[in-house]
């Protein structure tokens, strides 16, 4: 006699993420795990009269996403402000600015997100269109955000009498006065005056926003940000029965306050919610290229005399590091430059030597370009290879792509070198980078799927469909010591699970993008049906 499922999906193309058993036609489920996947015929074992049965018609039914670089709170945060993704030239920045401003004529500060490079570049532009209240913008990146006079001004960094120190670039003019440009940590200086929404607030906007990202089919992240205080937000949202996702939250460790996130990072380390954990801590190791602060090998291709150097020297990252790996904490760290990847593993290959090697899975978050003796080092050490697809340009060299123009035609090859990575042996593992590029997972298979070479002598950096899902969800629970639990339609494992509305095996790679969840479950709970 079998007891009872709450749910079962059937007459389904099951993908289940497990080597063991890959396909199934049936799933069912009941309290918050997989009870049953096999076929149409025995599924009916589990059936009851209060059992929920929903027909898949032949869809693909597969673990729930698991997006492995994100950003949810202050992503989620952002939804409040101008959102200016779309936004192609002056005119329509200064329309987009405009009507959130005549939109929310009480509060003193616009602010705006998402905006492309190249499109604005001084104070001046932005004093022409809002010149009398506080005007902030930020960059899609996260690394680069211009202001407006008087936002500079109350800040104090417009003629340099309060600049940022530690990784921080405001750019000025000949005469020393600031152009509107701020890159990396000097973003703060301004960023940090902008009135924080109340707790209330923030959890209406990440309610909001975890809804939006369910209907995409994730039901896990790795947050890449964050400290206590974010952490008790999801932990108080998961006792209110509010969370949709799951959220794994490192501590973030700066060169200047290290010593004192260690301890909060040992704290939240304590946290292990169902939905919201700690454990990690998260380190940048540079910028990125298109602000000229990603850490390189060589020069910049255009933009010979340009050098980063780093936000941390090997030596003060491997005695940090070090520190980390003995509390039991997972480390990613974030590389964009061939040059900022080499230092973080020879930081990683310092702290075995210093500790002695353990099951870490410590990580590089991004790996844009890496050099060819890099390569076999991440399998060497036991590092995870943590990358995203929509960070790539796909199909075409645009004269007006300005990352590819920054690495030149010369490191091509070493960018994106997604499947270089995965034939060398190392654990490879997908996210979005949300806010920098849409949360939606189908988006970056269809990208990973359909990337063209830039050029006819680049090496081919495509993946199958299969190696893609196994990224997005077994090896995605590997990377946060979670795979005895999620990444997998298993007897036993937690109910993460996603119903889309074609099967994605039969459909054609640049048709992928279209494909949408029918439904999305975390926990055992829908939080998401079309």
């Amino acid at each position: 006699m079998f007891p009872a499922a709450d749910f079962i999906v059937t007459n389904v193309r099951v993908f289940t993420s497990n080597e063991i058993n890959p396909y199934a036609e049936a799933v069912a489920v009941k309290g918050n795990r997989i009870v049953y996947v096999g076929n149409r015929v025995e599924v009916e074992n589990w059936r009851a009269a209060g059992t929920r049965v929903l027909d898949g018609q032949g869809n693909t039914l597969m673990p729930g996403f698991i997006d492995c670089h994100f950003h949810l709170l202050s992503g989620c945060v952002e939804i409040g402000g101008a959102q200016l993704q779309e936004v192609r030239n002056q005119s329509e920045l200064s329309n987009a600015l405009r009507d959130f401003a005549a939109e929310n004529e009480a509060t003193p500060w616009v602010v705006g997100h998402g905006i492309k490079y190249g499109i604005v570049s001084t104070r001046q532009e932005l004093d022409a269109i809002i010149p009398d209240r506080l005007l902030y913008i930020g960059a899609y990146d996260g690394h680069t955000a211009w202001a407006n006079t008087k936002a500079l001004e109350t800040a104090g960094i417009l003629r340099g009498d309060n600049d940022p120190a530690s990784n921080s670039i405001v750019v000025r003019d000949e005469a020393g006065i600031a152009t509107g440009e701020l890159r990396e940590w000097a973003i703060d200086a301004v960023h940090d005056l902008v009135p924080e929404p109340n707790d209330k607030r923030k959890r209406e906007l990440l309610s909001l926003g975890m809804k939006r990202i369910s209907a995409t089919g994730v039901t896990s992240v790795h947050n890449m940000n964050g400290d206590m205080k974010e952490l008790k937000t999801y932990a108080e949202a998961e006792a209110a029965g509010e969370m949709l996702l799951r959220v794994y939250v490192p501590c973030c460790v700066a060169p200047e306050n290290a010593e004192a996130m260690l301890v909060e990072a040992s704290q939240m380390a304590e946290v292990r919610g169902d939905y919201a954990r700690g454990g990690a801590v998260k380190f940048f190791m540079d910028g990125v290229w298109e602000s000229y602060t990603a850490l390189t090998l060589a020069p910049y291709a255009d933009s010979p005399g340009v050098l980063s150097e780093g936000v941390w020297s090997l030596d003060d990252f491997t005695r940090i590091a070090a520190a980390c790996d003995r509390m039991g904490l997972q480390i990613f760290v974030h590389a964009c430059g061939d040059g900022a990847v080499r230092r973080t593993l020879d930081g990683y290959e310092r702290v075995q030597t210093l500790n002695g090697k353990r099951d870490s899975r410590h990580r590089v978050e991004h790996v844009e370009v890496i050099h060819p003796d890099d390569m076999p080092r991440f399998e060497q050490l036991g590092v995870i290879a943590s990358m995203q697809p929509l960070h790539s340009p796909t199909d075409v060299v645009e004269e007006t792509d300005v990352w590819l123009s920054r690495v030149g035609a010369r490191r091509w090859p070493l960018s994106f070198a997604w499947r270089d990575i995965k034939d060398s042996g190392a654990a490879l593992v997908f996210g979005s980078d949300w806010t920098v590029a849409s949360y939606n997972p189908l988006l970056s298979i269809h990208a990973v799927l359909n990337r063209q070479k830039w050029a006819p002598d680049n090496p081919d950096q495509r993946l199958t469909l299969e190696e893609v899902l196994v990224s997005y969800t077994r090896d995605a629970a590997y990377a946060e010591f979670q795979e005895g639990q999620k990444g997998q339609l298993k007897p036993g494992y937690l109910a993460d699970l996603v119903l889309l509305s074609a099967d994605i095996f039969q459909t054609p790679s640049e048709e992928i993008k279209n494909i949408t969840p029918l439904l999305t479950m975390v926990n055992g709970r829908v939080v998401h049906e079309a």
